[in-house]
């Protein structure tokens, strides 16, 4: 029977990508895909299962014997045509952007062209696996070293940079000669598939890249748990993160972790008004809020704060929370109910407490409007807990001392920044701040396919990075040769 009319359309219904094909779920369950600015679903994905999770492991585990014997310039090659075709579909794959996750057409689009650039640079790395000769106390005996693959990587990416670490979380492995097995955000499953579609036009084989679909409490364990997969990249919560590491550690996975944040951005009085307030917006509402460098931290030194805050309320308030296909909206919506719920709580909990809100605070549907506080202290929810939206908190500071001292008063350790005309208070900052990454007179939310990316404390451990990526995603080989 046809449908009636004014009938919703039909979803989509889309599998897993495993061993170079979509395959259904074994358990035959979808889950809904939803649009997060009209909460209502677009599409079905594949609910996976432990026997879908075994599957792309076997697949992978079965492509790697081939693909690690590749040579450098097949690996390379496939990397640079997939960089191509993201820059050539980058208007197709912003769009997916903005249905799946509310991505601003901007953050969109810039998200796209930012994972081209780790293609090309995990290209460049499939020339740098360079070992060493070393002396030896045996006449006539040399001693290499080499750098191999480990064999099959399971990554677990997160929803609001889906594509960008969609790709770093891969092409890297896979650089070194690794198999891939994704297991992506329940809210971002289409364009994980979307990135394996980009693999296979490429050229790379079957089985090298799988994605699995599905809830993350329910396969998650069966993955980074899986006797196959030697090394582990996960970028999420903190909460998941740590469980993830105890997993790891009692099989003796390697492992790589971007966990939460709760960045401090630090302005003194010598600072550059101006350009201090516009990268305290782009840090604390770029994406919604909803990235771990977020300036979710200000604290400003006392002979400037008033004009800092008076100009960054002013700023955040104007922000544009339009059409997401609008290249003039920033504010998009926050990616699903429990998130609304979380970031509510912190701002009530605040207010409840005697903090003020200087701009924001109120709903438009699904969006946050950017929110200024001051007057947050301990015991807040927010004072040391992430909240992962468009909310951030300003503090009067009389020093660089006590304005350091308040950066490193949390367990987070992700990304950090300081405006100062003053060198030698820079680089004190840079020495002694707490955080895997220091910016001078630039936004906290930063990134560049070739720097050592991540963070200390509960922020993870290890670096994401096409050198430093080596580490957890290659082991070394010790060879002797008699002569």
């Amino acid at each position: 029977m046809p449908p009636s009319e004014g009938a919703a359309p039909a979803l989509t219904r889309h599998g897993h990508w495993i061993g170079g094909i979509a395959v259904p779920p074994s358990a035959g369950g979808y889950f809904e895909d939803l649009d997060p600015d009209v909460d209502r679903p677009f599409a079905l994905a594949a609910r996976g299962t432990a026997a879908d999770v075994d599957a792309a492991v076997q697949a992978a585990q079965a492509a790697f014997a081939a693909f690690s014997r590749t040579p450098v310039n097949f690996r390379e090659g496939v990397l640079s045509r997939a960089a191509a075709i993201l820059e050539r579909d980058i208007e197709s794959l912003a769009a997916l952007m903005i249905t799946e996750i509310g991505s601003p057409i901007g953050k969109a689009r810039h998200e796209v062209q930012r994972a081209a650039d780790v293609f090309r640079a995990a290209a460049g790395a499939t020339r740098h696996l360079s070992g060493k000769t070393l002396p030896s106390d045996v006449p006539g005996k040399m001693n290499l070293t080499f750098r191999a693959p480990l064999g099959v990587v399971a990554s677990i990416t997160p929803f609001n940079v889906p594509l960008g670490k969609g790709v770093r979380l891969s092409a890297i492995p896979l650089a070194f000669g690794n198999t891939v097995v994704m297991l992506p955000s329940e809210e971002s499953p289409l364009m994980a598939l979307r990135l394996a579609k980009v693999y296979e036009e490429a050229g790379l084989p079957p089985g090298c890249f799988n994605v699995v679909t599905g809830y993350g409490h329910e396969i998650g364990d069966a993955l980074t748990g899986h006797p196959l997969v030697r090394s582990i990249s996960f970028t999420g919560s903190t909460r998941v993160g740590t469980h993830i590491r105890e997993l790891a550690a009692r099989s003796g996975k390697k492992l790589t972790l971007e966990l939460g944040g709760k960045s401090p951005l630090v302005v003194l009085d010598d600072a550059d008004l101006s350009r201090a307030v516009q990268a305290a917006v782009l840090g604390s509402f770029g994406n919604q809020g909803q990235i771990c460098m977020a300036s979710s931290r200000i604290y400003v030194q006392r002979g400037v704060a008033a004009e800092f805050l008076a100009r960054f309320a002013a700023s955040a308030s104007a922000l544009g929370m339009g059409d997401l296909h609008d290249p003039a909206t920033m504010i998009g919506p926050i990616i699903n109910a429990r998130q609304r719920a979380r970031i509510k709580d912190h701002i009530d909990d605040a207010v409840a407490q005697g903090a003020t809100v200087v701009s924001g605070g109120g709903w438009i549907g699904p969006r946050c409007q950017p929110t200024v506080l001051t007057g947050v202290t301990r015991g807040m929810l927010c004072h040391a807990e992430e909240t992962f939206g468009p909310v951030t908190s300003v503090y009067a500071v009389d020093s660089l001392d006590e304005a350091l001292q308040a950066a490193n008063d949390s367990r987070y350790g992700l990304s950090s920044a300081i405006f100062t005309a003053d060198l030698g208070h820079a680089m004190r900052f840079a020495r002694e701040v707490s955080a895997g990454m220091v910016h001078v007179n630039g936004a906290t939310a930063q990134a560049e396919p070739h720097v050592p990316f991540g963070g200390i404390g509960d922020s993870g451990m290890g670096r994401e990075g096409p050198e430093y990526d080596m580490e957890a995603m290659t082991e070394w080989k010790w060879v002797s040769i008699q002569l």
